[in-house]
């Protein structure tokens, strides 16, 4: 019971937001492993990645749907542009891990509040207020991917053309 408490905290702890916090990790003489967010004499440092998270719609939001729409359209018709840099439509290329970096532009440029949002194969994977959002161990074939611009409640205000592009990577059967 003891180790399957140890490993549901290890869990928690690997799946909070790390990316400005150590963890550390400790075995004792009985071999029970211990995480911490301060260092154990002992212990060793974990190298957590980040981890990434999507603003979903606030229920409320959605439940008014005339007023959203209209809230949508005025959102939505401040932006001219909205799409890729990268990859490009029909586009393949090597990736031997599987990691691709979106690369996105909008005219303008994001409003206050406003983040880019990227769906993979209609899944939301990322967001970012940079333009550059980073997926790894994209499996090999042809995705499709599309951009959206979402409000600071995580409703899409506006939406990029589609991308189709293909990843090459390394074959593990021999």
């Amino acid at each position: 019971m003891k180790t399957l408490v140890t490993l549901a905290s290890a869990l928690l702890l690997l799946a909070a937001p790390t990316s400005w916090a150590e963890v550390y990790r400790h075995v004792d003489a009985q071999g029970n492993v211990t995480y911490s967010d301060e260092p154990i004499k002992g212990g060793e440092t974990v190298k957590v990645k980040p981890v990434t998270t999507i603003t979903l719609p606030k229920p409320e939001a959605v439940r008014e749907t005339q007023k959203l729409r209209e809230e949508v359209k005025r959102k939505g018709a401040s932006y001219d542009e909205l799409g890729f840099a990268y990859p490009q439509n029909e586009q393949a290329f090597h990736s031997g891990n599987g990691t691709v970096t979106f690369e996105v532009h909008s005219n303008p440029g994001l409003k206050p509040g406003h983040k880019y949002e990227i769906t993979l194969d209609g899944q939301p994977v990322g967001q970012s207020t940079s333009g550059s959002v980073t997926v790894p161990n994209i499996d090999r074939g042809t995705h499709n991917a599309v951009v959206h611009i979402i409000d600071r409640n995580g409703v899409q205000v506006k939406t990029g053309s589609p991308v189709r592009f293909t990843v090459h990577r390394p074959s593990v059967a021999r």
